[in-house]
């Protein structure tokens, strides 16, 4: 199986299934010196991992991150970067039911088909139980991004047609604190409180609901982006694209901007002092591909979880038509917990772009 491994400079491979032992990730380019906070990598796992709320899958993991190398002393040594996290509450059991059946809106089908075998209990390696390495590994890039002025800042925007206003993020700190103040994981919290209520109403009718998640990126500096194919943009849309569930992507003024016109949409290039930036930012901090300086903006959808706890029709390998139930502990609303998780591949893909950008520059 390939296309397990992203990034370019900065890059990472996870590995691991659903049911296995464990997963992890190796992390190769990080560069020497870093600061590595390993309570800072377990905060985050911890915002990802199951169980945290009525609202979340119950199933218990602790997701407790081993590093096995590239680390002495509390900093990076520049040598590859190995992540183990051990799988601890698998319950197999719950997917035998659905050993001969294909799992409406699932990867059974299309796994059986194109490898002649697929590990029926929870998915294996399309399990989005995967992503927890991709978090440990953005953790790591986060570090290497603060040391550079970087900040990320994610949270739920929308669940069903539940939306929050716009936010003013100026104070990503104040953001953090409202955002993490409640299990929808929105900085708005008069909108939190409804979609905590409506993701409850969803789970207790034995169905999911999908939803949207918002992220800006301040203090990037001109010149990250590496155009024709591997624009900024077009990064962070594979890496958002690459995460479980997500069926949509848009930056800047998405696909609002396709109802207006060059006239309101263009930014006006302004000089500030020593700096020079853009009245409007309908080009969400990214202009050929290119960050601008201004902050990059953009917004990821994700559908439906596809396991719902009721009947639906569907049929087994034979090609028989059946019946099948979701069983065990599934998320009703996947959101509150992929805040961290679009995070994390954002840190991946600026970590990337950086040492690109600053590789480019010491050949000048």
């Amino acid at each position: 199986m390939a296309g397990n491994s992203f990034g370019h400079l900065f890059k990472i491979t996870t590995f691991g299934e659903s049911h296995g032992k464990a997963i992890g990730v190796i992390i190769d380019g990080c560069p020497p010196n870093i600061d590595i906070d390993e309570e800072f990598i377990q905060s985050e796992l911890d915002k990802r991992k199951p169980g945290q709320s009525k609202i979340t899958t119950q199933r218990k993991e602790s997701d407790v991150a081993q590093i096995l190398s590239g680390v002495f002393e509390g900093k990076s040594t520049g040598t590859p970067i190995a992540i183990l996290i051990p799988n601890e509450d698998q319950r197999s059991k719950d997917y035998s039911h659905i050993s001969d059946k294909y799992r409406p809106s699932h990867a059974d089908y299309t796994y059986q088909k194109k490898y002649g075998i697929r590990d029926f209990r929870g998915g294996g390696r399309s399990s989005a139980r995967e992503t927890a390495a991709r978090v440990a590994a953005g953790a790591v890039a986060k570090m290497f991004l603060k040391s550079q002025g970087i900040a990320i800042f994610a949270h739920v925007s929308a669940v069903g047609t539940l939306e929050s206003p716009n936010l003013d993020f100026s104070d990503l700190e104040n953001l953090l604190d409202l955002r993490e103040a409640n299990i929808a994981r929105c900085a708005d919290p008069a909108t939190a409180n409804e979609m905590i209520a409506l993701i409850d109403r969803i789970r207790k009718d034995g169905d999911t609901i999908g939803g949207k998640i918002s992220t800006v990126v301040r203090h990037v500096p001109v010149g990250l982006g590496e155009p024709v194919f591997d624009k900024l943009h077009a990064d962070l849309a594979k890496a958002m694209m690459s995460i479980n569930a997500v069926h949509g992507f848009e930056y800047g003024s998405g696909f609002i901007g396709a109802s207006m016109r060059g006239s309101e949409h263009n930014d006006i290039f302004i000089k500030e002092g020593d700096r020079i930036s853009t009245r409007t930012n309908f080009s969400g901090g990214i202009q050929g591909g290119i960050s601008n300086g201004m902050d990059i903006t953009f917004r990821t959808a994700f559908k439906p979880v596809a396991t719902i706890m009721r009947d639906q029709e569907t049929i087994n390998d034979a090609g028989d038509i059946t019946s099948i139930s979701g069983k065990g502990r599934h998320d009703p609303c996947v959101v509150s917990r992929a805040v961290i998780i679009v995070e994390a591949m954002t840190a991946i893909v600026l970590a990337d772009h950086f040492l690109r950008f600053k590789a480019y520059k010491d050949e000048q």
